[in-house]
């Protein structure tokens, strides 16, 4: 029987078979070409852009940015993607400026970040830089434009050569890609200083409260043209903050003992920067134990603005506040959240250093300087609710030491339920007995009217006082009276009142030796003052570096 040789069989997993079968699946297919496909040499350099512009912009927000002195300011100054190129000038919490310096795909961003307090102080110690000034911004610029030309160069070529690494995994495209951003980087700057524009800065678009700046101080072209006494008028509004200390020594009618109550009024700052040092000053020099504002410490009221409150935090006493016409209830908001900070509105009531103040907010808002038809009806209501609550106060047991709002109307409906009532408002002092024997004091403006008091036609001074108050009866007894010459005035004057029941002629009380009564400068001279319930006034009124008074 013939033998048939065994083939074993071959299953589907057989490894030739399965060889050849993977051979049949993986063997390459033709794909036909899709219809309107982009070349590859196209696609390849769309990448290369992206990789470059993207790059060179995120080089330019991490380590673009240079922080540089310009005169006495401390800016910050960077390079950013653009359109159409121009200067923006960022000034907060003002607002902003933009100028159309130049036409290229970078806009330059200039930040003043702050006042520097040493170089500021060094200007106005010395009055004679103030001519230099123009030069030294100059130079400062040209510095800061230098050094912001070198980081950029460093962080364009950095950002889309890092980038290229990332995206290509291969130094010579990602090389090729900081090239390419350094070609773009210099045909920009070519393209600026092509179309430099230098006029530019007569012509600027405000925007924010700068969009306001024209009509406060004139059109850019008055302020070139007058930048020397705009100049001098600065350096003399500041110098009169030490002349004021100068004019505290002769006021021999009334001292206060080590337990006397002071109060600082001011009201009606209106944005004015310079307050907060007069402020913060006067605090230090005289011990003050409780700030006093009767609003329109704002211009618009608006968030933007917010952020001039800030040194309210650190002048060192207990801030009480109200309202003003030119404040809104989002800065009453914001003034809350402060913790030295305490806003009275609809009659309430707070206990500071042992006084009680109550006070309301004015019940009109009107921040472009109009006044609503029945205003004044408003401002009675207000106050008539003020009085309302000082009532209740009173039956409480809880009576109510000094009331506070920000219209005089609504101070005199308050005629009666308390000793003393605080207001401001209209700018000048007003000081009043009203018929059932409260006294009205009306605090002039501590800005010197704000940023628009050089449309005046006359400076309008600034103007604050300090209340001395009995610590156990908590009763006026003497008030201080001081007076800043406003823009382009050399003056400083403090004058001591007495209220009618206290005799000018009364002997003054004991000082003690520790009392902490205030400041002893050397004295600068006196003028009688024959107004009612005054004692002398002391004043100095020289120009900058006289050595004494001028008569």
């Amino acid at each position: 029987m013939a033998r048939v040789p065994f083939r074993p069989f071959r299953s589907a997993s057989d490894p030739v078979r399965d060889s050849r079968s993977r051979t049949s699946r993986t063997a390459p297919m033709p794909v036909p070409a899709l219809a309107g496909a982009r070349p590859r040499p196209l696609v390849r350099v769309l990448v290369m852009l992206s990789v470059v512009v993207l790059g060179a912009w995120l080089g330019l927000l991490v380590v673009g940015d240079v922080k540089t002195p310009v005169g006495p300011m401390d800016t910050t100054m960077a390079l950013r993607p653009s359109l159409t190129g121009g200067t923006r000038v960022d000034v907060s919490p003002l607002g902003a400026l933009e100028l159309d310096s130049h036409v290229a795909p970078l806009r330059l961003d200039v930040d003043v970040d702050r006042l520097d307090p040493e170089r500021s102080q060094r200007l106005v110690e010395q009055p004679a830089r103030f001519s230099g000034l123009q030069d030294e911004v100059t130079r400062d610029v040209a510095d800061g434009a230098r050094e912001l030309a070198v980081r950029s160069v460093v962080a364009v070529l950095t950002g889309a050569t890092v980038l290229g690494l990332i995206v290509y995994r291969r130094p010579r495209p990602a090389l090729a890609a900081g090239g390419l951003a350094l070609v773009l980087l210099a045909g920009s700057g070519i393209s600026a200083y092509a179309t430099w524009n230098p006029k530019s800065v007569l012509e600027p678009k405000f925007s924010g409260l700068l969009s306001s700046a024209p009509s406060v101080v004139g059109d850019a072209r008055s302020i070139v043209t007058e930048f020397d006494v705009y100049q001098q008028e600065l350096a003399r509004l500041v110098t009169n903050v030490s002349r004021l200390y100068d004019a505290t020594s002769t006021l021999p009618v009334y001292q206060p003992d080590p337990g006397t109550l002071r109060v600082l009024h001011v009201s009606d700052i209106h944005l004015n920067p310079a307050s907060w040092h007069i402020v913060a000053s006067l605090v230090e020099q005289y011990g003050i134990d409780v700030i006093i504002d009767s609003g329109d410490t704002m211009d618009h009221g608006t968030t933007t603005e917010n952020g001039f409150l800030a040194p309210i935090r650190d002048l060192g006493a207990p801030y009480v506040w109200v309202r003003g016409n030119h404040d809104s209830q989002e800065t009453q908001k914001y003034l809350r959240g402060f913790k030295n900070a305490h806003v009275l509105d609809e009659g309430s009531a707070v206990t500071v250093a042992g006084l009680r103040v109550a006070g309301t907010g004015d019940p009109q808002f009107t921040p472009d300087r109009t006044l609503a038809r029945g205003g004044g009806a408003a401002e009675r209501m207000a106050g008539l609710r003020l009085a309302s609550a000082l009532r209740d106060q009173t039956r409480a047991g809880t009576p109510v030491d000094i009331a506070v709002t920000h219209d005089p109307q609504a101070a005199r409906e308050t005629d009666g339920t308390v000793p003393l009532v605080l207001a401001g408002h209209v700018h000048h002092r007003v000081n009043e007995v009203l018929p059932l024997g409260t006294r009205l004091k009306v605090e002039g403006s501590t800005g010197g009217g704000g940023l628009r008091a050089v449309q005046n036609e006359k400076p309008e001074k600034v103007r604050a006082s300090v209340l001395y108050l009995d610590r156990a009866t908590r009763r006026l007894q003497a008030w201080d009276e001081i007076t800043l010459g406003g823009l382009g005035l050399t003056t400083a004057e403090v004058s001591r009142h007495l209220p009618e029941e206290n005799s000018p002629t009364a002997s003054p009380s004991p000082s003690s030796p520790t009392s902490p009564a205030g400041p002893s400068p050397t004295p600068v001279g006196a003028s009688s003052d024959t107004s009612s319930g005054a004692s002398p006034r002391t004043s100095a009124n020289r120009s900058p570096g006289a050595p004494g008074p001028v008569p």
